[in-house]
């Protein structure tokens, strides 16, 4: 482990002249509320920012339409970004990790997603899997599964979703039954980030057969080993976009699962998977944040080049009001990300923030990069040019870690529970 953390430090004080693993304080905001309303970073977040900004552009873009052809997952970035110090920022710092808020951790997310959300998504999807153990796991818990993420570029993945059930997750069908010390899990998984990569899974499994039972009860989170015998992981799914992020079916079949794997107990596994969405929607955000001001960059820079009719398309009216509209939009998303991170760095529930920065940003950077497109005109349907990558990747922003329609839904009860209250 001392190596590492030595090889990390020296890379990052190439970087940015600050060695993340030694000098690590928690996020300003949350120490120092006399701030007020303040849209200064501090020094630290500024490097983290130039950090994740510096990687994304040197190596990430140079790579990133390479691995969308191929579809092959972007390993070497991985331990690059492992290395920088970029990857597992929630991991307290008792495991080994930095600690960081999701505040900070948007900020480093945002640049990754500028060079490519499939590498993004990838190294994200980390963060989901974590989430429930940094939240609901104890002390031997977190320093056996999230101290060797930090010792070694390790995946994990967040095991909820099925073929069946997607947005509606008490409709789960996956069961654990109780024998003994163990658990005995048997079901299918669907759409699993990070299913062929993972070293171990967050699981949520039904363990009360009772279909009366509420879902707040019904349900337990487990802590399951890749390896274990029964765990059958299927094939890499071909996506729209997003391509070298890794997305799996996964089977268990008479999986034994020991009962120090279970987080908190016997059903709180609804609880804490739900839970977990309200620090990981934040980052979600900030990855269709990065590709929108992507998008916006790009055809920007088209339109100072390109000429129809004369003159460069960017002094055709329609053209800059539409790249107005872009900016005006891209500034908003950033903002609402960042009011919703700061809300649960701060301590307070921040479920309606989350959602509104999650269903926003998702559409906006659907948006911003069907309005690239536009701009590029016939170039832009054509894989010589980056933003029929864009466009694609956008998609699933608005799908994944809760539907579009989800979020809404969710904005609702808050909004209208407030007005009950």
């Amino acid at each position: 482990m001392a190596a590492v953390l030595r090889r990390s430090c020296g890379v990052l004080k190439s970087l940015s002249r600050f060695d993340w693993r030694l000098q690590h304080t928690k996020p300003a905001l949350k120490h120092e509320p006399r701030l007020g309303f303040n849209f200064e970073f501090t020094e630290q977040q500024k490097e983290f920012q130039a950090t994740a900004r510096k990687f994304a552009r040197e190596e990430i873009i140079p790579v990133a339409a390479e691995y969308d052809k191929t579809g092959e997952y972007p390993v070497p970035l991985i331990k690059r970004a492992w290395e920088l110090g970029l990857m597992n920022t929630h991991i307290p710092e008792s495991c080994g990790g930095l600690g960081l808020g999701t505040f900070d951790a948007c900020l480093i997310t945002e640049e990754l997603a500028y060079g490519c959300t499939g590498v993004q998504t990838a190294i994200e999807a980390n963060s989901l899997g974590q989430m429930p153990v940094i939240i609901a796991g104890n002390d031997q818990q977190q320093k056996k599964y999230l101290g060797r993420l930090t010792e070694e570029p390790l995946m994990c993945a967040y095991c909820v979703t099925e073929p069946g059930a997607g947005s509606d997750v008490a409709g789960i069908k996956t069961k654990a039954e109780k024998k003994g010390d163990e658990y005995i899990i048997n079901g299918q998984k669907m759409w699993i980030t990070n299913g062929g990569k993972a070293n171990w899974y967050f699981l949520l499994a039904r363990s009360d057969p009772d279909p009366k039972t509420p879902a707040g009860k019904a349900f337990t989170g487990f802590i399951v080993e890749a390896d274990t015998p029964g765990v059958q992981i299927g094939r890499k799914e071909l996506n729209m976009g997003q391509r070298c992020s890794d997305t799996r079916g996964i089977v268990f079949e008479d999986v034994k699962v020991p009962k120090e794997n279970v987080l908190i107990g016997e059903g709180a596994g609804f609880k804490i998977a739900m839970g977990a969405f309200d620090r990981t929607r934040p980052p979600v955000a900030a990855g269709a944040v990065g590709l929108g001001q992507r998008a916006l960059d790009e055809a920007t820079k088209y339109a100072l080049e390109r000429k129809t009719f004369g003159k460069l398309l960017v002094e055709h009216q329609g053209i800059s009001f539409l790249l107005a509209e872009m900016a005006m939009k891209v500034e908003l998303a950033r903002m609402s990300y960042q009011r919703a991170a700061w809300e649960v760095d701060t301590g307070r529930r921040n479920t309606y923030f989350a959602s509104i920065a999650k269903a926003y940003a998702a559409d906006i950077a659907n948006q911003l990069a069907t309005d690239a497109v536009q701009v590029f005109g016939g170039n832009g349907f054509n894989t010589e040019y980056p933003v029929e990558k864009l466009m694609r990747d956008a998609k699933i922003y608005q799908i994944y870690e809760g539907t579009a329609q989800i979020q809404r839904l969710i904005i609702a009860r808050e909004h209208i529970g407030r007005y009950k209250k």
